[in-house]
């Protein structure tokens, strides 16, 4: 009797695994969505003047936060010029930092010291954290659009 209650069971286990092997075997994988499909590609508008500069952000807890502090409104900026490489301004509030060593370009947005954004025009190498990059414009255009001195931005969705 006992040898019978075993087959019969290992007949069943066999025959579940097949199931399960062949259920495995004939699964279609879904096609991997790129960001543009699944919209997945967040961006931020910098408004300096009447100019728009597109930023497309970095996918990081910083440009989340930034994100979610968006939904109260938008944020106004007064950027300082410093160091005739970038324009930087106290946001008012802080942002969660994840720093590194990095070599800046023209574009990139970069949270400093938790609470300042920096805008850069030219290249620097320091301890920040990338927010993001702009899109719409070259150098000379980006140059053109911060002017010299002093400029005041508003960051939106």
């Amino acid at each position: 009797m006992k040898k019978k209650i075993i087959i019969v069971v290992s007949l069943i286990l066999v025959i579940v695994l097949a199931i399960v092997l062949i259920l495995v075997l004939n699964k279609k994988e879904e096609p991997v969505k790129t960001d543009e499909e699944t919209k997945v590609i967040e961006e931020i508008k910098l408004i300096v003047d009447d100019k728009e500069l597109i930023v497309k952000l970095e996918k990081n807890l910083t440009s989340d936060a930034l994100l979610e502090k968006l939904d109260s409104g938008d944020i106004t900026i007064d950027l300082e010029e410093y160091g005739g490489f970038e324009k930087v301004g106290d946001l008012g509030f802080k942002l969660p930092r994840a720093d590194k060593y990095l070599k800046t370009s023209p574009g990139d947005v970069i949270l400093y010291n938790g609470n300042q954004i920096t805008i850069h025009y030219g290249t620097n190498t320091w301890n920040y954290t990338k927010i993001g990059k702009i899109t719409n414009v070259n150098e000379e255009e980006l140059k053109e659009v911060l002017g010299e001195g002093n400029v005041t931005i508003r960051i939106t969705k």
